[in-house]
């Protein structure tokens, strides 16, 4: 765009070179012209069309620049606004972590209890097994007993 100021520099120049040859040769000019040219509000007139666009693209330049920062903004918005959701979407799923590890202790401790009840139980099946092997030998032994008694009765009766 500023090239176009340049272009619009050199036509100017040109412009005014024009107007000085154009004065210069023409005989027919009226007394305005001349003393105008003279005077030099043409080139007057000309720098400020030229300054008025230069602050037309300037005006522009800074539109552009504020739409570039509401839409920067916008941009940084939703990411806030993306990053927020994505925090939110950790802290549930630590919660849930924590939840699960907590439901993880708790398996592990009622198996611990399953475990002790279940080493009980084992303790008071030996004790009885050892038990009924203890009232089983005494059995053994009376019957062995009342055989041998029996044994030596019919010996005695014969």
């Amino acid at each position: 765009m500023f090239d176009k100021f340049r272009e619009g520099g050199g036509e100017m120049v040109e412009e005014r070179i024009e107007e000085n040859v154009n004065v210069e040769e023409s005989v027919e000019s009226t007394s305005t012209v001349e003393s105008a040219s003279k005077i030099g509000i043409g080139e007057l007139i000309g720098k400020r069309g030229k300054l008025e666009e230069a602050i037309d693209y300037v005006g522009l330049m800074i539109k552009n620049l504020k739409d570039k920062r509401t839409s920067l903004e916008k941009d940084i918005e939703e990411e806030s606004v993306d990053i927020k959701n994505l925090r939110e979407k950790l802290r549930k799923v630590s919660e849930y972590i924590e939840e699960e590890n907590s439901g993880i202790k708790e398996l592990a401790n009622k198996r611990k209890q399953v475990e002790d009840q279940a080493d009980e139980v084992g303790t008071i099946i030996n004790t009885l097994r050892d038990r009924l092997s203890g009232i089983d030998k005494i059995i053994d032994d009376e019957g062995n007993r009342v055989k041998r008694i029996k044994e030596s009765r019919e010996h005695l009766d014969d």
